[in-house]
């Protein structure tokens, strides 16, 4: 991925990615109920998104939409986070991961079969 959004964009992207195609206005309004955001810090931050090529907008009503999908700034975000905190080894991230919570039987499973799905 070659588009580096910072944590605001991503609360940004994430209302995009929930809800799907919307107004900048409905996105104001969700984050200023999730996170308090002002409609001209959101306004900016839908601006620079757009910007960036994150977000394409058209009229009527500032219509937004998605041009990213959240699995690859996921996929993005992970690597950067594995890179500068786990030198690089996702087994580390796995085990650090692991480590820190209790995990339900279901949750176990889970993770088996996506180890297995890499195998």
């Amino acid at each position: 991925m070659d588009i580096k959004l910072v944590d605001s964009e991503i609360k940004v992207m994430n209302v995009l990615w929930r809800e799907g195609d919307t107004t900048a206005k409905r996105i104001s309004d969700i984050l200023k109920a999730e996170v308090g955001w002002n409609m001209n810090t959101t306004y900016t931050l839908i601006k620079r998104c757009i910007g960036k090529g994150a977000i394409e907008r058209t009229e009527p009503n500032f219509l937004c939409h998605a041009r990213i999908p959240k699995e690859e700034v996921q996929e993005a975000e992970t690597n950067e986070l594995i890179n500068k905190i786990y030198d690089g080894s996702a087994d580390k991230l796995f085990a650090a991961l692991l480590g820190k919570k209790k995990l339900t039987a279901e949750q176990i499973q889970r993770l088996k079969q996506i180890v297995e799905e890499w195998e």
